[in-house]
């Protein structure tokens, strides 16, 4: 099994990597690599496969052997907007979703919401839920960590999507799985996507409206009903899958 590490600022000089902190230790203590080991260190949306040359000290040694060398990334940005759930439903939702190649994740207050966070909360889960992101990151080899957005309400949510190419909003669907499909057949390469989740308790109309006003488009995740992070995780692996066999295909 090859391991991924992302780069720490300034830990680059020339063709070397020098690795300190938890990922020196985890190389060490935790894997107990070798000189000769290799594994992979992402920058700046780009894997380079690297040797352990040596262990210095607190450092950890690496030779870039080959520059970029895979790249597991979408060729498309998937936004997740997420109606804050109870309990510890974003870990999960934030684990997986990463792990299927979202590119970022906007915690969203919405009206049916349970969970209220004051400020300190905010920022105390935005921490978890960003190193939550990193570690799912690693697992999946992915290029970057995918952010975890400030926690919004659905005003400042429903803004930020504006800027995106397309809406999808999982809901009751008039046609069903045919605007389902309708709706992915126009993700295209290069373009950003946003999802919007509603928490527990569902979307409420008037946030439906408001969606449908800012440009989304209602699609269908099927005829059951599902939770709201089983839905998270049905929507952007349909959106996944669409891309890697549509679009990944073609290039």
């Amino acid at each position: 099994m090859m391991y991924n590490f992302f780069a720490q600022d300034n830990s680059r000089q020339d063709n070397c990597y020098y690795i300190t902190g938890p990922d020196f230790n985890h190389i060490k203590n935790v894997l107990r690599m070798k000189p000769g080991d290799t594994f992979f260190v992402s920058e700046n949306g780009i894997s380079n496969l690297c040797c352990l040359e040596s262990i210095e000290g607190e450092t950890a040694v690496a030779v870039i052997t080959e520059e970029n060398y895979q790249n597991t990334e979408l060729p498309v940005k998937i936004y997740l907007f997420q109606g804050l759930p109870k309990g510890d439903k974003m870990e999960l939702i934030i684990q997986k979703t990463v792990e299927l190649g979202v590119y970022e994740i906007i915690p969203v207050e919405m009206s049916r919401c349970v969970v209220k966070l004051d400020d300190k909360k905010k920022k105390s889960k935005q921490t978890r839920w960003q190193t939550i992101s990193e570690s799912a990151a690693k697992q999946s080899k992915r290029n970057f960590i995918p952010e975890i957005g400030d926690v919004l309400t659905y005003k400042q949510a429903l803004e930020k999507a504006k800027e995106l190419d397309i809406l999808l909003v999982p809901y009751e669907s008039k046609n069903g799985m045919a605007d389902t499909k309708e709706a992915l057949d126009k993700i295209g390469n290069g373009m950003s996507v946003g999802i919007f989740i509603g928490p527990e308790g569902g979307f409420d109309e008037s946030e439906i409206e408001s969606a449908v006003s800012t440009g989304g488009k209602v699609i269908s995740l099927g005829q059951r009903i599902l939770r709201t992070e089983t839905a998270a995780l049905t929507a952007v692996a349909m959106c996944m899958l669409h891309v890697e066999m549509n679009i990944n295909g073609e290039n």
